[in-house]
């Protein structure tokens, strides 16, 4: 009964967000719904000037300055009589700008050619496009056909390289854990009734990638970059935190336990299968290339240190059991430091937040928590193995996504991807904090109460 059900709630869930999805993109490009159309000319004008650019293309680092050649040729007397306005503009001027970009036409008129050298700033990351618009006195504008085509990237640090050295370093440390604390007859003993597995299985891997690609296209239509990271951080495996939190909360820990195990390895296969069949749709649409090879080495280098786990739980059970004692600190210890490392060194990052950033990040762990909540319910599954699942749903795991996104994509997009898992890492907690702070507070009324019927009786903190 679970299964149909899921199904249509995921259908009827990806069908809205993608029809609203459509329908903020249509109004988006529809002429006639925005001001800047009016007054332009159509591609057929008249104009035959062409613009060359050295270097043809142009990467850049931010804060720092390039200089660029512009040659102008092919202008015609009919084309200067009104003495238009020439200047030279960035597509998107918060990622580069034109330092005095005023083309005299003075140089022009002669014959008809101009060339002369500009200043461009990178200011933040990203890629834009610099291309020469003519404004005409009636307010006409033309834009060249002919772009050039900017890049600006962080400048890779020391400290960057820190970073991606130390979260591999402690992830395959956590899979070693997560390798040495798998318990086969745990395993069997669910699979014999896999209910709740399954529901965690199909809100992990079906409705999370789903809802993900759905969110992705509704809050960034034109941002092929922020689609996909939210996109990897949908597919992604369970956090190591949402045990901690089956416990905090009260929740069905031993289910908890034998999900996140599921979830991790049949993460190897299935964001893979994600990325290479759905995900391949936001790569093509954003000229971004599939990192199949990187991909592959990602999901082969957490399957050795899993293997590594699984070969000390079989021939040295005392350090097994060292390694499962330390397990929760681990993953606490590797998303504390994910989070606040990533934080710190990337304060970029925060110039990134839009509403659209914080509404992702709040919208895919906090829909997760309601989708495997009440699947979890309309299988009339107990209240501790449905909290389990729902913790397990929308907690994902944002340094795999990270590191997956710096891993696998070129500068800029790997920085400028990496603002939507850390985005959904910082809100997830906050409504398990509440419901934490509610029960505590139910909890004390309920002492005081019983307190004031029963004068001088002590009762202990069920947690």
């Amino acid at each position: 009964m679970a299964c149909p059900l899921l199904s249509v709630v995921v259908f009827l869930t990806v069908l809205a967000l993608q029809l609203l999805a459509y329908c903020k993109a249509a109004l988006i490009s529809d002429p006639s719904a925005s001001s800047s159309a009016i007054g332009r000319l159509k591609d057929d004008d008249p104009f035959q000037w062409t613009a060359h650019y050295d270097p043809v293309s142009l990467q850049m680092h931010m804060n720092s300055v390039r200089n660029i050649s512009l040659r102008l040729e092919g202008f015609t007397i009919e084309d200067l009589q009104d003495n238009p306005d020439i200047q030279l503009k960035s597509e998107r001027s918060h990622v580069a700008t034109v330092l005095q970009g005023s083309i005299p036409i003075a140089e022009i008129k002669t014959n008809g050619i101009y060339e002369g050298g500009f200043n461009i700033t990178g200011s933040f990351l990203g890629s834009t496009n610099l291309y020469v618009e003519v404004r005409r006195k009636d307010n006409l504008t033309v834009a060249s056909k002919e772009k050039l085509p900017v890049t600006v990237m962080r400048e890779e640090r020391v400290i960057d390289k820190v970073f991606t050295a130390s979260v591999a370093i402690l992830v395959s440390i956590l899979y070693i854990n997560f390798g040495a604390a798998l318990d086969i007859p745990t395993l069997l003993a669910i699979a014999r009734r896999p209910i709740g597995p399954v529901i965690g299985f199909l809100a992990q891997f079906l409705f999370m990638p789903l809802l993900s690609y759905g969110l992705g296209h509704l809050l960034f239509p034109d941002s092929y970059e922020l689609q996909l990271g939210l996109f990897f951080t949908g597919v992604s495996p369970a956090g190591g935190a949402s045990n901690i939190w089956t416990v905090v909360l009260g929740g069905n820990l031993n289910l908890s336990l034998a999900m996140t195990t599921i979830s991790t390895i049949a993460a190897f296969g299935m964001m893979p299968l994600w990325l290479f069949t759905l995900g391949t749709t936001i790569f093509s649409k954003g000229n971004l290339k599939v990192p199949y090879r990187n991909i592959a080495t990602f999901a082969i280098g957490l399957v050795v240190p899993l293997g590594i786990g699984l070969l000390i739980q079989r021939y040295s059970p005392r350090t097994a059991r060292l390694l499962v004692r330390i397990l929760k600190p681990m993953a606490a210890i590797l998303i504390l430091f994910i989070v606040i490392f990533a934080i710190v060194t990337n304060l970029y990052l925060f110039e990134l937040f839009s509403w659209q950033i914080i509404v992702a990040g709040l919208g895919l762990p906090w829909i997760g928590y309601i989708f495997g909540y009440i699947a979890s319910k309309a299988a009339r599954l107990p209240t501790t193995d449905a909290l389990a699942i729902s913790v397990e749903t929308g907690i994902q795991n944002t340094g795999i996504a990270i590191f997956l996104l710096r891993f696998s994509l070129p500068q800029p997009e790997a920085d400028l991807t990496t603002v939507v898992p850390v985005s959904a890492a910082i809100m997830t907690p906050f409504p398990l904090m509440a419901l934490y702070l509610v029960m505590k507070i139910r909890e004390r009324q309920s002492s005081q109460s019983m307190s004031r019927l029963f004068p001088g009786v002590r009762y202990a903190s069920m947690n």
